[in-house]
């Protein structure tokens, strides 16, 4: 496409996605101040429709963006709208010192929710070829504790255990120097299957060992599979698109399993993908478009923040918002960054 019928294509686009109405000639013409004749317009959105670009509703004159014509904007016509909102709240949460890594990420994504009023979703830092370097164990009272485990990358897990019965003290010194002993440099994917083997050793050394077994085992699981997290999908509720109660329901459905999230991410649903040349990709799958940001805090860690929502998008800021997040958390958290521990 080229001059008078790309300005008219980027208008219907800024209009719709301003709008989510169909655009017609005539608002064209008074709110964006074309020098075209309605005529001259109106032939220019027939042949957008014929090329692929636009579409025709049923219930209006008037033209929507088709799926290509999304593409064809984000390739050629996306605009950096960086909202300064963000980069102010970003900043001032990152400094915090205090925020481990998944903290950080997880309110990013919170952030990112509240600015767009879309879904978004992150994927920490894939934990499948990190060790096990370190635990430590800390007695909050009779019935809890804080437990860490520290990888050989020096990513950080914690967790709370509450038990139902009094633990000895005595018994969380000697489960923590066994465990420690025993599956140091052993992969986090392979640590239950790991604890399974040992469990004879801590029946014969520990009073309660059935209890901190099933702490630890879960805690295991857990911490080889869980760097999943997601916000605000119910903000899918207040989107045009999906007013029909019955599609509405299919959709809140879909995005509450942690499932689709992942495939989002991996980009196995993906039909039809593109990526900018900051790194950040957009893809449109059934009723959804993705974009999403991968960022890297070490050579063998990364994760990945994405906001989901209608394909009536405003992308540019969009894109904007998740290339300066991502960036901001490989600064304070990658090799080298001031909350890193690289």
């Amino acid at each position: 496409m080229k001059g008078r019928i790309v300005e008219i294509f980027k208008a219907i686009v800024d209009e719709f996605i301003q709008t989510a109405e169909p655009v017609g000639s005539k608002a064209l013409m008074t709110k964006y101040n074309l020098p075209y004749s309605s005529a001259t317009i109106r032939n220019d959105m027939q042949l957008l429709e014929e090329m692929g670009y636009l579409e025709k509703t049923h219930t209006s004159s008037g033209r929507i963006p088709s799926t290509k014509g999304y593409q064809y904007y984000c390739e050629n016509l996306l605009e950096d709208k960086l909202d300064k909102k963000i980069t102010l709240a970003l900043n001032s949460m990152l400094s915090n010192d205090t925020l481990e890594l998944e903290e950080a990420i997880q309110e990013s994504c919170n952030i990112l929710a509240q600015m767009t009023n879309l879904a978004t979703g992150a994927l920490g830092p894939d934990s499948s070829l990190q060790r096990l370097e370190h635990i430590k164990l800390f007695p909050i009272d009779e019935r809890s504790a804080v437990c860490v485990f520290i990888t050989n990358t020096g990513h950080t897990e914690t967790k709370n255990f509450r038990f139902d019965e009094d633990i000895l003290i005595n018994d969380i010194q000697k489960c923590t120097e066994i465990l420690n002993s025993r599956l140091k440099d052993t992969l986090v994917d392979e640590l239950p299957q790991k604890l399974k083997m040992i469990k004879p050793i801590l029946e014969s050394n520990l009073y309660r060992h059935e209890m901190l077994f099933s702490a630890f085992l879960g805690a295991f699981i857990k911490f080889a599979s869980d760097n999943f997290y997601y916000s605000k999908t119910s903000n899918i509720l207040y989107q045009p698109e999906y007013s029909d109660i019955e599609r509405l329901k299919q959709l809140m459905e879909m995005l509450d399993d942690n499932n689709i999230w992942r495939k989002f991410g991996s980009g196995k649903s993906n039909q039809l993908a593109i990526r900018t040349s900051n790194g950040a990709e957009l893809s449109w799958v059934d009723d959804f478009a993705i974009v999403k940001r991968t960022f890297k805090v070490s050579d063998n860690e990364e994760g990945q923040l994405m906001v989901v929502g209608p394909p009536r998008m405003d992308y540019g800021r969009i894109v904007s918002m998740l290339e300066y997040v991502t960036a901001l958390i490989e600064k304070m958290y990658g090799r080298g960054g001031s909350n890193g521990k690289y």
